[in-house]
């Protein structure tokens, strides 16, 4: 059975959500519960803003090489989009998902410069979606696709770090 909408995703892993909604409602659903009931987790004397600056920086730096790195290897970085190779290089050297441990790195550097319990718990939800909902569909979509080429690469680089 055929039609034209599922030929738009027979070539992709059809996750349950693209993964940027899904850290932009973790987050927006984070600081709505911190505006209804803030919950601080640091010590005041801590300077959390900075910290927490540094932190999403240097996710959001791990999140651009990720998405440089694909881009320039020729293969798509949305979801929703085939993947034409698979990407071993740069930061995919050291992780399957960099651009996923970069969106979580900026959930907790959120959670630390605003010093909020609730986008700290927003790890989990986003975390699990991310895990099953995404990854566990993406594997199993390039390991279709790309067989023994991508069971090797899975032998060398960890999921997450």
């Amino acid at each position: 059975m055929t039609g034209p909408g599922m030929a738009d995703t027979a070539d992709t892993a059809n996750v349950i959500v693209r993964p940027p909604i899904a850290w932009a409602l973790a987050v927006l659903a984070g600081f709505v519960l911190n505006w209804l009931l803030p919950l601080p987790f640091l010590p005041a004397a801590l300077p959390a803003g900075w910290l927490g600056a540094i932190v999403f920086a240097l996710a959001l730096a791990l999140v651009a090489w990720a998405i440089t790195t694909m881009t320039r290897a020729g293969s798509n970085v949305p979801t929703n989009l085939p993947s034409t190779t698979i990407v071993d290089t740069g930061p995919y050297r050291f992780t399957r998902n960099p651009i996923y441990l970069g969106m979580v790195l900026g959930l907790m550097g959120l959670a630390i410069a605003f010093n909020s319990l609730w986008l700290l718990m927003m790890l989990v939800p986003f975390a699990l979606v991310i895990r099953y909902g995404v990854v566990a569909r993406e594997e199993a979509y390039l390991e279709r696709k790309f067989g023994d080429v991508y069971r090797r690469y899975c032998a060398q680089v960890r999921r997450w770090l």
